[in-house]
Protein backbone atom coordinates (compact mmCIF):
# COMPACT_ATOMS: atom_id res chain seq x y z
CA UNK A 1 0.00 0.00 0.00
CA UNK A 2 1.34 3.45 -0.94
CA UNK A 3 0.96 6.08 1.78
CA UNK A 4 0.75 9.82 1.43
CA UNK A 5 4.25 10.81 2.57
CA UNK A 6 4.62 13.15 5.55
CA UNK A 7 7.43 15.63 6.05
CA UNK A 8 8.53 18.16 8.67
CA UNK A 9 8.41 21.76 7.39
CA UNK A 10 8.53 23.81 10.60
CA UNK A 11 9.75 23.58 14.19
CA UNK A 12 9.50 25.64 17.36
CA UNK A 13 10.28 25.13 21.02
CA UNK A 14 10.51 26.73 24.43
CA UNK A 15 12.87 24.82 26.72
CA UNK A 16 15.04 25.23 29.82
CA UNK A 17 18.00 25.68 27.46
CA UNK A 18 16.47 28.41 25.31
CA UNK A 19 13.37 30.04 23.92
CA UNK A 20 13.80 28.77 20.36
CA UNK A 21 15.08 25.86 18.33
CA UNK A 22 18.54 27.23 17.59
CA UNK A 23 19.53 28.04 21.18
CA UNK A 24 18.12 24.73 22.41
CA UNK A 25 19.91 22.76 19.68
CA UNK A 26 23.24 24.46 20.40
CA UNK A 27 22.94 23.55 24.08
CA UNK A 28 22.10 19.94 23.20
CA UNK A 29 25.04 19.66 20.79
CA UNK A 30 27.40 21.17 23.37
CA UNK A 31 26.06 18.91 26.14
CA UNK A 32 25.42 22.06 28.19
CA UNK A 33 23.01 21.14 30.98
CA UNK A 34 20.14 23.49 31.86
CA UNK A 35 19.59 21.93 35.30
CA UNK A 36 19.88 24.31 38.26
CA UNK A 37 18.94 24.60 41.91
CA UNK A 38 15.23 25.33 42.44
CA UNK A 39 14.93 28.11 44.98
CA UNK A 40 11.75 26.97 46.73
CA UNK A 41 12.60 23.27 46.97
CA UNK A 42 15.01 23.37 49.91
CA UNK A 43 12.74 25.64 51.95
CA UNK A 44 9.90 23.16 51.33
CA UNK A 45 11.96 20.30 52.75
CA UNK A 46 12.25 18.38 49.48
CA UNK A 47 14.88 15.70 49.00
CA UNK A 48 15.35 16.86 45.40
CA UNK A 49 16.16 20.57 45.14
CA UNK A 50 17.08 20.77 41.44
CA UNK A 51 15.17 21.09 38.18
CA UNK A 52 15.26 22.37 34.60
CA UNK A 53 13.08 25.48 34.50
CA UNK A 54 12.19 27.70 31.57
CA UNK A 55 13.68 31.13 32.19
CA UNK A 56 13.94 34.22 30.04
CA UNK A 57 10.99 33.35 27.82
CA UNK A 58 9.09 36.50 26.88
CA UNK A 59 6.05 35.40 24.87
CA UNK A 60 4.87 37.64 22.06
CA UNK A 61 1.33 39.05 22.21
CA UNK A 62 -1.25 36.40 21.36
CA UNK A 63 -4.84 36.81 20.21
CA UNK A 64 -5.91 35.74 23.71
CA UNK A 65 -4.51 37.79 26.57
CA UNK A 66 -1.91 35.84 28.54
CA UNK A 67 -3.78 36.48 31.80
CA UNK A 68 -6.50 34.16 30.48
CA UNK A 69 -4.03 31.35 29.71
CA UNK A 70 -2.28 28.73 31.78
CA UNK A 71 1.49 28.35 31.70
CA UNK A 72 1.46 25.18 29.59
CA UNK A 73 -0.74 26.90 27.02
CA UNK A 74 1.60 29.89 26.88
CA UNK A 75 4.57 27.58 26.25
CA UNK A 76 2.62 25.76 23.54
CA UNK A 77 1.61 28.97 21.83
CA UNK A 78 5.17 30.25 21.90
CA UNK A 79 6.46 27.05 20.28
CA UNK A 80 3.58 26.83 17.78
CA UNK A 81 3.96 30.42 16.58
CA UNK A 82 7.66 29.75 15.98
CA UNK A 83 6.92 26.51 14.11
CA UNK A 84 4.28 28.17 11.93
CA UNK A 85 6.61 31.02 11.02
CA UNK A 86 9.41 28.55 10.28
CA UNK A 87 7.06 26.70 7.92
CA UNK A 88 6.02 29.89 6.14
CA UNK A 89 2.52 29.93 7.61
CA UNK A 90 0.02 31.42 7.23
CA UNK A 91 0.20 30.74 3.51
CA UNK A 92 -2.46 31.50 0.92
CA UNK A 93 -1.81 28.06 -0.58
CA UNK A 94 -2.98 26.34 2.62
CA UNK A 95 -6.64 25.46 3.10
CA UNK A 96 -7.17 26.22 6.80
CA UNK A 97 -10.11 23.81 6.87
CA UNK A 98 -7.52 21.08 6.26
CA UNK A 99 -4.96 22.24 8.84
CA UNK A 100 -5.05 20.54 12.22
CA UNK A 101 -3.58 20.95 15.71
CA UNK A 102 -2.58 18.12 18.04
CA UNK A 103 -1.03 19.62 21.17
CA UNK A 104 -0.41 17.02 23.86
CA UNK A 105 0.22 17.42 27.56
CA UNK A 106 1.28 15.10 30.33
CA UNK A 107 0.18 17.09 33.36
CA UNK A 108 -1.36 20.25 31.89
CA UNK A 109 -1.84 23.41 33.88
CA UNK A 110 -1.91 21.68 37.25
CA UNK A 111 -0.67 24.82 38.99
CA UNK A 112 -4.00 26.49 38.24
CA UNK A 113 -5.80 23.71 40.13
CA UNK A 114 -3.61 24.48 43.12
CA UNK A 115 -4.17 28.23 42.99
CA UNK A 116 -7.92 27.94 42.60
CA UNK A 117 -8.22 25.34 45.37
CA UNK A 118 -6.33 27.65 47.70
CA UNK A 119 -8.56 30.57 46.70
CA UNK A 120 -11.73 28.57 47.29
CA UNK A 121 -10.75 27.11 50.67
CA UNK A 122 -9.23 30.34 51.98
CA UNK A 123 -11.65 32.94 50.61
CA UNK A 124 -14.73 31.15 49.33
CA UNK A 125 -16.45 30.72 45.99
CA UNK A 126 -16.24 34.39 44.99
CA UNK A 127 -12.47 34.07 44.87
CA UNK A 128 -12.53 31.31 42.22
CA UNK A 129 -11.50 32.62 38.81
CA UNK A 130 -14.36 32.49 36.27
CA UNK A 131 -11.95 31.14 33.65
CA UNK A 132 -10.65 28.36 35.90
CA UNK A 133 -12.08 25.54 33.74
CA UNK A 134 -10.97 26.95 30.35
CA UNK A 135 -7.48 27.43 31.76
CA UNK A 136 -7.03 23.87 33.01
CA UNK A 137 -8.70 21.87 30.24
CA UNK A 138 -6.08 19.50 28.77
CA UNK A 139 -7.25 20.59 25.31
CA UNK A 140 -6.64 24.28 26.06
CA UNK A 141 -3.22 24.33 24.32
CA UNK A 142 -4.65 22.73 21.18
CA UNK A 143 -7.65 25.04 21.17
CA UNK A 144 -5.61 28.20 21.65
CA UNK A 145 -3.05 27.22 19.00
CA UNK A 146 -5.94 26.66 16.56
CA UNK A 147 -7.43 30.05 17.51
CA UNK A 148 -4.06 31.77 17.15
CA UNK A 149 -3.32 30.32 13.70
CA UNK A 150 -6.87 30.01 12.38
CA UNK A 151 -6.52 26.26 11.78
CA UNK A 152 -10.01 24.79 11.37
CA UNK A 153 -9.21 21.12 10.79
CA UNK A 154 -9.36 18.61 13.62
CA UNK A 155 -7.70 19.56 16.90
CA UNK A 156 -7.38 17.56 20.10
CA UNK A 157 -5.04 16.70 22.97
CA UNK A 158 -3.41 13.34 23.71
CA UNK A 159 -2.70 13.04 27.43
CA UNK A 160 -0.54 9.93 27.71
CA UNK A 161 2.01 11.16 30.24
CA UNK A 162 5.58 11.30 28.89
CA UNK A 163 4.58 9.64 25.61
CA UNK A 164 1.97 12.32 24.87
CA UNK A 165 3.76 14.39 22.25
CA UNK A 166 5.00 11.25 20.49
CA UNK A 167 1.36 10.19 20.27
CA UNK A 168 0.57 13.65 18.87
CA UNK A 169 3.08 13.21 16.05
CA UNK A 170 2.02 9.62 15.39
CA UNK A 171 -1.62 10.66 15.15
CA UNK A 172 -0.77 13.62 12.90
CA UNK A 173 1.01 11.16 10.61
CA UNK A 174 -2.09 8.96 10.51
CA UNK A 175 -4.46 11.88 9.86
CA UNK A 176 -2.37 13.20 6.96
CA UNK A 177 -2.00 9.75 5.43
CA UNK A 178 -5.76 9.22 5.72
CA UNK A 179 -6.41 12.49 3.89
CA UNK A 180 -8.25 14.12 6.81
CA UNK A 181 -5.81 17.06 6.84
CA UNK A 182 -2.97 18.27 4.62
CA UNK A 183 -0.85 19.56 7.47
CA UNK A 184 -0.86 19.76 11.23
CA UNK A 185 1.01 21.39 14.06
CA UNK A 186 1.80 18.60 16.49
CA UNK A 187 3.78 18.41 19.71
CA UNK A 188 3.40 18.82 23.42
CA UNK A 189 3.73 21.06 26.44
CA UNK A 190 4.01 21.03 30.22
CA UNK A 191 4.62 23.69 32.85
CA UNK A 192 6.00 22.32 36.12
CA UNK A 193 7.47 25.00 38.38
CA UNK A 194 4.93 27.76 38.98
CA UNK A 195 4.00 26.16 42.32
CA UNK A 196 6.05 23.82 44.55
CA UNK A 197 3.53 20.97 44.41
CA UNK A 198 4.50 19.62 40.98
CA UNK A 199 8.12 19.09 42.02
CA UNK A 200 7.01 17.81 45.42
CA UNK A 201 4.74 15.21 43.82
CA UNK A 202 7.64 13.61 41.95
CA UNK A 203 9.93 14.05 44.94
CA UNK A 204 7.69 11.92 47.17
CA UNK A 205 7.44 9.36 44.37
CA UNK A 206 11.21 8.97 44.84
CA UNK A 207 11.74 9.16 41.09
CA UNK A 208 14.03 12.21 41.05
CA UNK A 209 17.79 12.55 41.20
CA UNK A 210 19.12 13.75 44.53
CA UNK A 211 22.44 14.93 43.15
CA UNK A 212 21.69 18.36 44.62
CA UNK A 213 25.36 19.34 44.99
CA UNK A 214 25.90 19.02 41.22
CA UNK A 215 22.78 20.20 39.33
CA UNK A 216 24.34 20.23 35.83
CA UNK A 217 25.63 16.69 36.36
CA UNK A 218 22.43 15.24 37.79
CA UNK A 219 20.72 14.00 34.63
CA UNK A 220 22.92 11.21 33.25
CA UNK A 221 20.96 8.77 31.09
CA UNK A 222 22.42 5.26 30.86
CA UNK A 223 25.40 6.18 33.06
CA UNK A 224 26.30 3.68 35.76
CA UNK A 225 25.95 6.33 38.48
CA UNK A 226 22.50 7.60 37.48
CA UNK A 227 20.05 7.98 40.38
CA UNK A 228 16.82 9.39 38.97
CA UNK A 229 15.41 11.89 36.52
CA UNK A 230 15.41 15.66 36.71
CA UNK A 231 12.08 17.42 36.30
CA UNK A 232 11.87 19.84 33.39
CA UNK A 233 9.27 21.85 31.50
CA UNK A 234 8.64 23.49 28.14
CA UNK A 235 7.05 22.89 24.77
CA UNK A 236 7.98 21.55 21.36
CA UNK A 237 5.86 21.84 18.22
CA UNK A 238 6.43 20.64 14.66
CA UNK A 239 4.60 21.36 11.42
CA UNK A 240 4.11 18.05 9.62
CA UNK A 241 2.74 18.13 6.10
CA UNK A 242 1.91 15.94 3.14
CA UNK A 243 4.97 15.89 0.88
CA UNK A 244 3.41 17.04 -2.39
CA UNK A 245 1.41 19.71 -0.55
CA UNK A 246 4.67 21.05 0.88
CA UNK A 247 6.36 20.97 -2.51
CA UNK A 248 3.49 22.78 -4.23
CA UNK A 249 3.73 25.72 -1.85
CA UNK A 250 7.54 25.78 -1.97
CA UNK A 251 8.01 24.93 1.70
CA UNK A 252 11.44 24.08 3.08
CA UNK A 253 11.51 20.37 3.93
CA UNK A 254 13.66 19.28 6.86
CA UNK A 255 13.04 15.54 7.05
CA UNK A 256 10.44 12.85 6.55
CA UNK A 257 8.34 11.29 9.29
CA UNK A 258 8.53 7.74 8.00
CA UNK A 259 6.46 5.79 10.48
CA UNK A 260 5.18 5.36 14.02
CA UNK A 261 4.56 2.48 16.40
CA UNK A 262 2.27 2.62 19.45
CA UNK A 263 1.80 -0.05 22.13
CA UNK A 264 0.93 -0.45 25.81
CA UNK A 265 2.74 -2.50 28.46
CA UNK A 266 -0.48 -3.33 30.37
CA UNK A 267 1.79 -4.06 33.32
CA UNK A 268 2.00 -1.30 35.98
CA UNK A 269 0.94 2.31 36.41
CA UNK A 270 4.51 3.64 36.75
CA UNK A 271 7.01 0.78 36.23
CA UNK A 272 7.86 -0.46 32.73
CA UNK A 273 7.32 -4.11 31.82
CA UNK A 274 10.55 -5.87 32.87
CA UNK A 275 11.38 -7.52 29.52
CA UNK A 276 10.87 -4.31 27.52
CA UNK A 277 8.22 -6.04 25.42
CA UNK A 278 5.98 -3.00 24.90
CA UNK A 279 8.89 -0.76 23.96
CA UNK A 280 10.33 -3.41 21.63
CA UNK A 281 7.00 -3.83 19.86
CA UNK A 282 6.64 -0.05 19.44
CA UNK A 283 10.06 0.08 17.78
CA UNK A 284 9.23 -2.88 15.55
CA UNK A 285 5.88 -1.38 14.57
CA UNK A 286 7.50 1.97 13.74
CA UNK A 287 9.97 0.29 11.41
CA UNK A 288 7.26 -1.85 9.82
CA UNK A 289 5.13 1.26 9.33
CA UNK A 290 8.10 2.97 7.70
CA UNK A 291 8.78 -0.08 5.55
CA UNK A 292 12.38 -0.20 6.74
CA UNK A 293 14.38 -3.05 8.33
CA UNK A 294 16.15 -2.75 11.68
CA UNK A 295 19.47 -2.78 9.80
CA UNK A 296 18.62 0.69 8.42
CA UNK A 297 18.57 2.29 11.88
CA UNK A 298 21.70 4.32 12.59
CA UNK A 299 20.56 6.53 15.49
CA UNK A 300 18.05 6.49 18.34
CA UNK A 301 17.10 9.52 20.40
CA UNK A 302 16.30 7.45 23.46
CA UNK A 303 13.67 8.12 26.08
CA UNK A 304 16.63 7.97 28.47
CA UNK A 305 15.12 9.25 31.70
CA UNK A 306 18.24 8.66 33.85
CA UNK A 307 16.40 6.34 36.23
CA UNK A 308 18.09 3.01 37.02
CA UNK A 309 15.15 0.84 35.94
CA UNK A 310 13.82 2.66 32.89
CA UNK A 311 17.16 3.08 31.17
CA UNK A 312 18.05 -0.58 31.66
CA UNK A 313 14.73 -1.78 30.28
CA UNK A 314 14.92 0.58 27.30
CA UNK A 315 18.32 -0.89 26.47
CA UNK A 316 16.86 -4.38 26.71
CA UNK A 317 14.04 -3.36 24.37
CA UNK A 318 16.42 -1.85 21.81
CA UNK A 319 18.73 -4.87 21.86
CA UNK A 320 15.73 -7.17 21.33
CA UNK A 321 14.36 -5.00 18.51
CA UNK A 322 17.64 -4.54 16.64
CA UNK A 323 19.18 -7.96 17.26
CA UNK A 324 22.74 -8.30 15.99
CA UNK A 325 22.54 -4.79 14.52
CA UNK A 326 22.14 -3.19 17.99
CA UNK A 327 25.86 -2.48 18.46
CA UNK A 328 25.88 -0.35 15.28
CA UNK A 329 23.15 2.03 16.46
CA UNK A 330 24.31 5.30 18.05
CA UNK A 331 22.25 6.37 21.08
CA UNK A 332 21.64 9.97 22.22
CA UNK A 333 19.40 11.38 24.98
CA UNK A 334 18.19 15.00 25.16
CA UNK A 335 17.07 14.68 28.79
CA UNK A 336 20.72 14.80 29.81
CA UNK A 337 20.62 18.51 28.94
CA UNK A 338 16.97 19.52 29.35
CA UNK A 339 15.76 17.25 32.14
CA UNK A 340 12.48 15.46 31.62
CA UNK A 341 10.12 17.97 30.02
CA UNK A 342 7.23 15.55 30.48
CA UNK A 343 4.52 15.87 27.80
CA UNK A 344 6.86 18.00 25.69
CA UNK A 345 9.84 15.64 25.84
CA UNK A 346 9.20 13.52 22.74
CA UNK A 347 8.43 16.53 20.55
CA UNK A 348 11.63 18.25 21.67
CA UNK A 349 13.54 15.01 21.04
CA UNK A 350 11.94 14.89 17.58
CA UNK A 351 13.12 18.45 16.88
CA UNK A 352 16.62 17.48 18.00
CA UNK A 353 16.48 14.39 15.77
CA UNK A 354 15.38 16.41 12.76
CA UNK A 355 18.30 18.78 13.39
CA UNK A 356 20.59 15.75 13.60
CA UNK A 357 19.37 14.74 10.16
CA UNK A 358 19.73 18.20 8.61
CA UNK A 359 23.08 18.97 10.28
CA UNK A 360 24.50 15.46 9.95
CA UNK A 361 25.53 15.12 13.61
CA UNK A 362 24.39 13.24 16.70
CA UNK A 363 24.60 15.20 19.97
CA UNK A 364 26.35 13.62 22.95
CA UNK A 365 24.71 12.36 26.13
CA UNK A 366 25.79 14.92 28.70
CA UNK A 367 27.38 13.50 31.86
CA UNK A 368 27.86 9.99 30.44
CA UNK A 369 31.18 8.70 31.78
CA UNK A 370 30.67 5.48 33.74
CA UNK A 371 29.46 2.46 31.74
CA UNK A 372 26.70 0.30 33.20
CA UNK A 373 27.07 -3.39 32.28
CA UNK A 374 23.27 -3.59 32.02
CA UNK A 375 23.27 -0.78 29.42
CA UNK A 376 25.74 -1.96 26.82
CA UNK A 377 24.86 -0.06 23.65
CA UNK A 378 26.81 2.54 21.66
CA UNK A 379 26.18 5.74 23.62
CA UNK A 380 27.42 8.97 22.07
CA UNK A 381 29.59 10.55 24.76
CA UNK A 382 31.98 13.46 25.08
CA UNK A 383 31.24 15.27 21.85
CA UNK A 384 28.94 15.19 18.85
CA UNK A 385 29.40 12.45 16.28
CA UNK A 386 28.71 12.29 12.53
CA UNK A 387 25.31 10.81 11.68
CA UNK A 388 25.46 7.96 9.20
CA UNK A 389 22.64 7.94 6.62
CA UNK A 390 19.68 5.81 7.57
CA UNK A 391 16.68 5.83 9.89
CA UNK A 392 16.63 7.79 13.14
CA UNK A 393 14.18 6.75 15.85
CA UNK A 394 12.67 8.73 18.71
CA UNK A 395 11.53 6.63 21.68
CA UNK A 396 8.95 7.82 24.22
CA UNK A 397 7.56 5.84 27.14
CA UNK A 398 5.08 7.14 29.71
CA UNK A 399 3.56 6.30 33.06
CA UNK A 400 0.69 3.93 32.40
CA UNK A 401 2.84 1.79 30.12
CA UNK A 402 2.39 3.92 26.99
CA UNK A 403 5.10 3.16 24.40
CA UNK A 404 5.69 5.10 21.17
CA UNK A 405 8.50 5.07 18.65
CA UNK A 406 8.78 7.45 15.70
CA UNK A 407 10.93 6.91 12.60
CA UNK A 408 12.52 9.84 10.76
CA UNK A 409 14.80 10.05 7.75
CA UNK A 410 16.03 12.24 4.92
CA UNK A 411 13.61 12.87 2.08
CA UNK A 412 14.61 10.72 -0.89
Amino acid sequence: MTHRRVVVTGMGCVTPAGSDVESTWQAIVAGRSAVKTVAFAKDAGMQCTIGAQVTGFNPPPFKTDASRLGGATIFALGAAVQAAADAGLPDAAVDLDRAGVIAATGIGDASEHIRQAEAFFNRGIRAVHPLYVPKVMPNAPSAHVAIELGFRGTSFAPTSACAASAHALALALRLIRAGDVDLAIAGGTDEMFSTPLQLASFDVLRALSRRNDDPPGASRPFDGTRDGFVLGEGAGMLVVEELEHARRRGARIYAELLGAGMTTDAHHIVAPEPTGDGAMRAINFALADAGRPAADVTHVSAHGTSTPLNDRIECTAMRRAFGSHADRVAISATKSVLGHTMGASAAIAAISTVRSITDGIIPPIANYSTPDPACDLDFVAGSARELRPGVSLVNAFGFGGHCVSLAFGRVE
